[in-house]
């Protein structure tokens, strides 16, 4: 029988350390290079209910954040690169995806209850040249030693990127009476993201099984993706969980595809719906947790010969 989920007694104190989390998502995993081709990412979570005063007043003035229960805020800084599918020819056809990179920094908050959790966070960083990409990408393929990227002098001109995210995760159901000890439950979501980057809505849910804690609410993954979290409170001395994982985003703009905001450069016309599935794994050890990630993603342009595959690793350590 399915029961709305109540957190045990460990999980009903939050634990009061922060928590770094490291992410890299690359299409290495499958040996191809193209498209959304590598991600990086490293983030500090604070400590229940020790963000700035300002912080969480401004998060309150988003009329869908409520600010109730533990809340907590991050900090990131990460590094995203988009390149065609032959990275050897040094003027792409103009039918495939431009070359771009985008190096930001974000402000999150977080706030969590029992059954639910609400993240706000604010994306600020550079589109183009400035991103590093070009250099990141080349240094990569010269230490692993495969063939250099030729087409960076193409890439999506510099231009000062904001993005607005929000995403609301729900604990719905749990059945705390499977086989084996183990439990299942399921978190849909919804949310989406307004900027210059980055326009759209978003929808979607997670099946996790296994033993996982009830404070978690999945791993940490870089935009746009299935909405995860750094925060985690363990339960036993080893949690582990295998999950699957649906989201559907209605994209009104994607400047890796639409091109700088102001004209000139290149750019392609983009799908209007783009879906990610997401198979993976997590274990957790005490305060640590690790995590491994599959994404299918459906075609995100116009004559895209095929979806896109990566694997996404993530780290989070409390401390």
């Amino acid at each position: 029988m399915l029961v709305a989920s109540s957190p045990p007694a460990l999980a009903e104190k939050p634990s009061e350390s922060g928590i770094l989390s490291m992410n890299f998502e690359n299409d290495l995993f499958y040996d191809t290079d193209h498209d959304y081709t590598n991600g990086v990412r490293i983030a500090w979570l604070s400590s229940a209910n020790e963000s700035p005063d300002w912080i969480v007043q401004a998060a309150r003035l988003f009329p869908l954040f409520s600010g109730h229960g533990h809340v907590r805020t991050g900090y990131a800084l990460g590094q995203s690169m988009y390149t065609p599918k032959d990275i050897t020819q040094k003027n792409p056809p103009l039918n495939d995806r431009p070359y771009a990179g985008w190096l930001y920094g974000s402000i999150d908050v977080i706030a969590e209850t029992d059954a639910r959790l609400d993240q706000l966070g604010l994306m600020v960083g550079i589109v183009g040249p400035s991103s590093l990409a070009e250099s990141t990408q080349k240094f990569i393929h010269r230490v692993i030693g495969v063939a250099q990227p030729e087409g960076w002098d193409t890439q999506i001109k510099n231009e000062l990127g904001i993005v607005l995210i929000y995403q609301r995760s729900w604990r719905q159901a749990v059945d705390k009476k499977t086989f084996a000890g183990m439990s299942y439950d399921i978190t849909p979501h919804a949310g989406g993201a307004l900027g210059n980057v980055f326009t759209y809505a978003n929808t979607g849910v997670t099946l996790r099984i296994g033993r996982p804690p009830s404070l978690d609410y999945g791993p940490p993954r870089i935009q746009p993706s299935l909405p995860g979290s750094g925060f985690f409170v363990p339960d036993r001395d080893i949690d582990w969980y295998f999950f699957s994982g649906i989201d559907i985003r209605a994209v009104a703009r994607n400047i890796f595809l639409d091109g700088n905001t102001f004209g000139g450069g290149r750019r392609i016309d983009k799908e209007p719906f783009v879906g990610d599935l997401q198979l993976g794994f997590v274990v957790i050890w005490q305060r640590v947790r690790l995590s491994y990630t599959h994404v299918l993603r459906t075609r995100e342009f116009k004559g895209q010969s095929g979806g896109d595959n990566f694997g996404a690793m993530s780290l989070s350590a409390s401390f």
